[in-house]
């Protein structure tokens, strides 16, 4: 691997900061990136069922040339793995393989690995060191970035967590490879999402250049370390998400919404699914409180068709409930403060804003004209 083919984000968080590699062939080179970095000798590595017969042996020879012990948990695979159930699992084996404070717990797999192992390392011993090696394109350019970890409650989506950032991240544009065509058309919503925060020139950059993406030409590592920049600049300005950082769930609150309502079932909805019909609703929203042009909630809607994504609830398979219930679900994400709901809108192509204190009436209306 050249320096031509990996780039290096860099996540400024004072002590706590780290490196984000994107690259080909990080995986077969993770035993020497972290040896440089631990102390230690040992780690705990969590996955899952689907990634562990691909990434696990090459990662465990990888650590083992190193000399670093391996001590690997496999999980089931899917949404509903982000439990308690498998919280008190995965802490459980961190504290059997007697992983201490300059060892470290790799998460190895998609964002549901990340998020589940992450929590489980910032409870464990009372923090440990972290490593994500995400291997989903959605992981890779959002869930594996910033610190942001947990499990869901029947309540909601990630209503149960920890903020614990991790001490690097791997992400091997190879394993990308690997995903079929639905993960990775998932994971892109999260790349599209950061142009239209704050990135126009993005945005307009992937209606040019999507297929490249996705076919796994040079615009793909581009796009990668775009988006992870993006996040990682916000981060480090936000890193509790008190107020800037809040602009990074552009369509999270409609599509957390709508992810409870399915109950997390993979079949029907996956999360960056739920993220493409999010922001889709988000700027149909947006045109109908005469904040921006009804053009831009189409081009929005044109360039996620194009790149096969769902922009509406009638995409999604199955009966969803009524109005009223999704709404119920809005009331209880992350984003409510004091019973006021919050909204990240939009007035133009890559000028979302965080509104507070949208009107629920406006917001539940709205549902019923899109629930049908």
């Amino acid at each position: 691997m050249t320096a031509e083919n990996q780039k290096t984000v860099h996540v400024d968080l004072g002590d706590r900061s780290y490196d984000i590699l994107i690259g080909p062939g990080l995986i077969a080179k993770a035993g020497r990136e972290i040896v440089s970095r631990l102390k230690g000798r040992k780690v705990a590595v969590i996955t899952d069922e689907h990634v562990a017969p691909h990434y696990l042996q090459p990662l465990a020879q990888s650590l083992e040339e190193q000399g670093i012990a391996i001590h690997p948990l496999t999980l089931p695979a899917g949404e509903k793995t982000k439990s308690f159930g498998h919280l008190i699992s995965v802490t459980d084996h961190i504290l059997a393989s007697k992983i201490e404070r300059n060892d470290a717990v790799i998460a190895l797999g998609g964002g549901v690995i990340g998020d589940l192992t992450g929590f489980a390392a910032g409870i464990a011993r009372r923090g440990t060191r972290f490593i994500q090696i995400p291997t989903s394109l959605l992981a890779q350019v959002d869930s594996s970035v910033g610190g942001k970890t947990g499990i869901n409650s029947p309540h909601g989506k990630n209503l149960i967590g920890v903020f614990h950032q991790p001490d690097l991240v791997l992400a091997d544009t190879d394993v990308l490879n690997t995903l079929s065509e639905r993960e990775f058309r998932a994971g892109y919503a999260e790349v599209a999402k950061y142009g239209l925060i704050d990135k126009p020139d993005f945005f307009e950059w992937l209606e040019r250049n999507w297929r490249d993406v996705f076919s796994g030409g040079p615009s793909r590592i581009e796009a990668i370390a775009i988006s992870c920049q993006a996040k990682a600049d916000v981060v480090a300005k936000d890193e509790r998400e008190n107020g800037l950082r809040a602009l990074l769930n552009l369509g999270h609150t409609f599509g957390h919404a709508l992810e409870a309502a399915t109950q997390y079932d993979s079949s029907r909805l996956v999360h960056g699914e739920g993220v493409a019909i999010g922001m889709a609703l988000a700027h149909q929203f947006s045109a109908r409180m005469n904040l921006a042009s009804p053009d831009l909630a189409r081009r929005v809607e044109k360039h996620l068709i194009d790149v096969g994504l769902p922009i509406s609830m009638g995409q999604i398979p199955g009966e969803l409930p009524p109005a009223e219930v999704l709404m119920e679900a809005i009331t209880q994400d992350k984003k409510v403060k004091g019973g006021k709901l919050t909204f990240i809108l939009t007035r133009g192509l890559g000028q979302s804003f965080v509104a507070d204190d949208v009107p629920a009436s406006e917001v539940l209306s709205f549902l019923r004209d899109k629930r049908g």
